[in-house]
């Protein structure tokens, strides 16, 4: 299978399928060859569910049985040499018209204005983002085999698709892994005598993979979101949260660690980086801060690397710490290209201070250190930061105020209970508001917090809705 996987990936299925040159055709054809028909069609379903996550079923479908039987058909035994180019324009330009059978993409009308090469290349970098709340509910036993029986083949192809849409960041040749093993248990599974003993003793054989696939997908997700230098600023962030007590040089190691991990194996063509690299971080980690947390200490007390990472990842902040204020590094440490020091020591002192989430955080501190360096371009820094200080120091203020306000509570309560604390807020500050109104007002504040207020929030869909919760500090 790893074989397999380096050799889809090496021609890059998604693009060469419609790219229309000899050369891509040679090596579509010969992927057709190694894996067979069954096997090409299942990695496509995959790399398609991924490619166009918000695509139904039947569209991603759709595509998949046009790019197989183009495929097919051009790589047979005496095929016209112009097939496959012929065959991709043909996909390319039904892909254009208004009643596509195809995945919808906002970005399709402008592909369509091209032609030729360039449209099939602007086609095929067309994808949707990944979700960032998955909606996959794994069905029951009885409801697992039942669909089993009556289809196997199409069972297998809604999980592939479920899964794999659902599922989008995790590395590829570990995503087909799991399915694959997932799709062999069920196969076991549904045609034994006692099926529901059977779904324990191998659900208990694949946890440590699924669970390593679920963590992949979370880690990866935020990295495609927010990319490798703000990967790094929210690793800072969530450990300086998590261990305030802890200094900078024990804690800046392991956030650079994981970035570097993520960055090595998210797009990784090895079927086990994250299962290779992720235990020796967690080595790392719990020598560095171990001893300065006891809810960290606990943490490295599970037994498995996989547990003792995703004990790590879903720890709460702690309690900030209650030391003096801080102020905005100087020019001279800001324009010192040579010198992010200064910069990490600034964010992860203002984080061990202030308790608000670290999509927050993330966003006001690079907003802030990003208008600092704009003053590096001016012939007189020092007088541009001086300007500009005290209205970034006011603007951040506010900003970590609001989100305070906006999270009050949330991380100390049970959702029940926060609603009714929300609600109290609420009635004191409005107390003209209708009872309708105020639970109208409960319900957003309320869905806002479930989703951005926790320590793990996801980067895209927060940073538009903090965009409008904030909207008056941010435009300031």
């Amino acid at each position: 299978m790893k074989t397999v996987l380096v050799l889809l990936l090496t021609v890059a299925l998604g693009h060469a399928l419609e790219r229309g040159r000899d050369y891509e055709r040679d090596k579509v054809c010969k992927e057709l060859t190694q894996l067979g028909k069954d096997d090409f069609r299942t990695l496509s379903l995959v790399l398609y569910s991924r490619k166009f996550s918000s695509g139904t079923f039947e569209q991603v479908s759709q595509l998949v049985q046009e790019v197989v039987a183009l495929t097919e058909e051009c790589c047979a035994e005496g095929a016209d040499p112009n097939c496959y180019d012929t065959r991709t324009s043909a996909l390319s330009a039904k892909s254009c018209e208004s009643d596509s059978p195809f995945p919808v993409h906002k970005g399709t009308p402008e592909c369509c204005t091209k032609e030729g090469l360039e449209r099939k290349l602007c086609m095929a970098a067309l994808s949707h983002q990944s979700r960032e709340f998955p909606t996959y509910v794994e069905p029951t036993n009885d409801e697992i085999c039942e669909a089993f029986r009556k289809d196997p083949r199409g069972f297998a192809d809604q999980f592939l698709y479920e899964y794999s849409s659902n599922y989008g960041q995790v590395p590829l040749p570990l995503l087909v892994g799991y399915t694959k093993i997932y799709l062999s248990m069920v196969g076991s599974c549904c045609t034994s005598p006692s099926p529901n003993v059977c779904f324990l003793k191998e659900r208990l054989q694949i946890r440590h993979l699924s669970l390593l696939t679920a963590m992949s997908n979370q880690v990866c997700s935020q990295y495609a979101a927010y990319g490798k230098e703000k990967s790094r600023l929210s690793h800072l962030i969530k450990l300086a949260q998590k261990v305030p007590t802890a200094d900078l040089k024990d804690v800046l190691p392991v956030a650079e660690d994981m970035t570097a991990i993520l960055s090595k194996c998210c797009e990784s063509t090895s079927e086990d980086c994250m299962a290779k690299e992720l235990p020796e971080y967690t080595v790392r980690v719990c020598d560095n801060l171990s001893k300065k947390n006891s809810k960290f200490e606990n943490c490295c007390q599970e037994e498995a690397p996989l547990g003792i990472f995703t004990c790590i990842y879903f720890m709460p902040a702690a309690l900030p710490l209650e030391l003096p204020a801080i102020e905005l590094p100087t020019s001279t440490e800001i324009c010192d290209q040579r010198n992010t020091k200064a910069l990490d020591q600034y964010t992860f002192e203002l984080t061990r201070r202030t308790p608000i989430p670290e999509v927050f955080l993330s966003k006001i501190v690079e907003t802030t250190l990003r208008s600092l360096n704009e003053c590096c371009d001016w012939e007189d820094s020092a007088a541009c930061f001086t300007d500009k200080g005290s209205q970034l120091k006011k603007k951040l203020s506010s900003f970590i105020e609001k989100g305070q306000e906006v999270c009050a509570d949330y991380s100390e309560n049970t959702f029940t209970d926060y609603k009714k604390k929300l609600s109290e807020r609420l009635r004191a500050k409005l107390p003209d508001a209708t009872p309708t109104e105020l639970a109208g007002l409960v319900d957003k504040h309320s869905e806002f917090a479930s989703k951005c207020c926790s320590i793990n929030s996801p980067p895209r869909y927060c940073d538009s809705q903090i965009d409008a919760e904030m909207k008056d500090i941010l435009q300031s």
